[in-house]
């Protein structure tokens, strides 16, 4: 250090920085959006903390701290006491837990001590520094007891003395003797954890086949049961590696629009219903959801000699078949042949033309023409 900076500090090196956390940076930040109310009181009795993994846990304020969200402080934990964020506080407590549909008892919670101090602060960091080579060699110890599991992460508890220990496995797997190793090799008390393929895919991140990061390692805290039946009601293909994500489940995105197309076409008829013609039967193929048609070949195993129907003649054709009356065509007219209007607002208007003006078309694109005397006296 200079002599300058020691000369400016009374001539003695100055302290260790004290360690800062960046505010919403991580995705189990809750934003409170009913920051600008005045403080009350009688909300400020349970607040919610985060912890490493997408652990969150409910703890009471029996000191009646003034906290704010992004707060790191001390818990109460088993054995010893725990660091954490504060990650929600007040009057969105009391609904999250409503939410999540539990009935606690505020009395048997576990406490809130105090606001973290450096020293704390410290230990925790000295904590989170091991976790990495304790995961390295505790992925070596349960490969040598031949155990069908894969450690995915390790957790230390804010005082290091205990360490979550987070494994995935396709089957019950038998961890008793490992747990007895790795207490003898660590010195701390041990919890095993385990973990879906989704989970463990959020955590390690990644790009998706949109471009774009993982939505389980940006955003998504609570996962979902995805099935194959979220891509039927969408009349997406069943094609496994276009379905799949990293994790090698079915994508989490494919419950974003579910609701959407269910909306779309609750009432639209029974696509199990063939269609009786004079000349033979149309089979259902498949449909446009947004667009409101539906498309039918005369063979029910092959998509041949496809024919678009609007939603409207189908349902008039399934009436008149009901009454016993079979159409000739499946189109009756001209006016059947175009389709609804769909519901989706980006499929409206959504030609290539659409951000061009009158005032401003788009200039053609011609041949250039040789370069001569009469040619520039033209163009002036």
């Amino acid at each position: 250090m200079a002599n300058e900076d020691i000369q400016a500090h009374g001539g003695e090196e100055p302290s260790q920085p004290e360690i800062k956390y960046r505010r919403g940076a991580n995705k189990l930040d809750e934003f409170d959006w009913l920051a600008d109310l005045p403080f009350d009181p009688r909300y400020n009795e349970v607040i919610e903390v985060r912890f490493k993994n997408t652990r969150k846990g409910f703890f009471r304020n029996v000191n009646d701290l003034k906290l704010d969200i992004g707060d790191i402080v001390a818990v109460e934990a088993s054995p010893g006491h725990d660091i954490g964020h504060v990650s929600m506080i007040g009057f969105l407590v009391t609904e999250q837990i409503k939410r999540m549909k539990i009935r606690p008892v505020v009395e048997e919670m576990k406490k809130v001590y105090r606001k973290a101090r450096p020293v704390d602060l410290q230990k925790w960091e000295e904590a989170k520094k091991q976790e990495v080579p304790t995961m390295l060699r505790s992925r070596k110890i349960a490969e040598s007891l031949n155990l069908a599991m894969k450690i995915g992460d390790v957790e230390y508890q804010g005082d290091k003395t205990k360490a979550i220990f987070y494994y995935l496995a396709d089957e019950r797997v038998d961890f008793r003797q490992l747990i007895k190793v790795l207490a003898e090799e660590f010195h701390i008390r041990i919890e095993m954890r385990q973990i879906g393929a989704r989970q463990e895919a959020g955590r390690i991140g990644g790009i998706g086949t949109c471009g774009r990061e993982l939505c389980c390692s940006t955003h998504i805290t609570n996962f979902v049961s995805v099935t194959t039946s979220h891509a039927r009601y969408q009349d997406l293909s069943l094609n496994p590696q276009k379905l799949a994500g990293q994790c090698g489940k079915l994508k989490c995105c494919l419950t974003y629009e579910l609701d959407c197309y269910l909306d779309a076409q609750k009432d639209f008829p029974s696509r199990e219903i063939p269609l009786e013609l004079t000349n033979g039967t149309a089979y259902f193929m498949k449909m446009e959801v947004h667009t409101g048609i539906y498309w039918y070949s005369n063979d029910p195993r092959m998509a041949v000699n496809l024919t678009a129907v609007p939603v409207s003649r189908v349902r008039e054709i399934i009436q008149l078949n009901k009454k016993g009356i079979k159409p000739d065509n499946l189109l009756a007219g001209t006016g059947d042949n175009a389709p609804e209007k769909g519901n989706d607002l980006l499929l409206q208007n959504s030609g290539l033309t659409r951000f061009e003006t009158k005032s401003n078309p788009r200039p053609a694109r011609g041949r250039r023409r040789p370069y001569t005397k009469k040619n520039e006296r033209n163009q002036k």
